[in-house]
């Protein structure tokens, strides 16, 4: 949902790629031994999820690959870092505030679809009937992984998610792809339910 404006934000640089050499030398400066590069790896990006989402992103995890990839092209191209950490946090912070200002960012998240601003209260409860009907037509375990992975606000949200990956034995960016499948069937229906209603 988010790849048209990440996109666009490309564009303003070469066609650069991610390759296997750039993300080696990117783990090479979060540790010097391959396995725990590893693992500092996962948790800067976690932690850099968590601070987009924190500030009210929509689409954190891409975000955060987007900055990732930012990084390991300064590195590639010879620059040198010296707080690894604090600079990706800088690069996301503005690689964030960059799809602010792209229209795509308007899209309407899952956790405000009920109850829809319209202008009419007709289109409001079509909407949340259709809201109503689509999320019970999902089979009980897909309903119950979009309402958990959407329950809270901000922080409780984000260790919320953390419990509920946990809780499936499943990596954060699992849960989220798993979440992002269903809010795509559910979207997809509520649009043609409301387009029936719409006459």
């Amino acid at each position: 949902m988010g790849d048209s404006r990440l996109r666009s934000m490309r564009k303003s640089k070469t066609n650069w790629v991610l390759t296997e050499a750039a993300f080696a030398k990117l783990l090479s400066y979060l540790d010097s031994d391959w396995e725990r590069a590893g693992e500092k790896y996962i948790a800067l990006r976690e932690s850099l999820v968590k601070f987009l989402d924190w500030r009210g992103s929509a689409f954190p995890e891409e975000l955060v690959d987007e900055a990732l990839n930012r990084v390991a092209r300064k590195l590639d191209e010879g620059e040198r870092i010296q707080d690894l950490p604090a600079f990706c946090h800088g690069v996301a912070r503005l690689v964030f505030l960059q799809s602010l200002a792209h229209p795509s960012n308007n899209q309407v998240g899952l956790e405000t679809l009920p109850p829809i601003a319209a202008p009419e209260p007709v289109l409001s409860n079509t909407r949340q009937e259709c809201f109503t009907q689509c999320l019970q037509a999902l089979p009980v375990e897909s309903r119950q992984l979009i309402t958990d992975y959407y329950r809270n606000e901000k922080r409780q949200k984000v260790n919320n998610r953390s419990s509920l990956a946990e809780k499936l034995g499943i990596p954060l960016n699992a849960l989220r792809s798993r979440a992002q499948r269903v809010r795509d069937k559910l979207e997809q229906c509520i649009m043609r339910c409301c387009k029936k209603s719409d006459f």
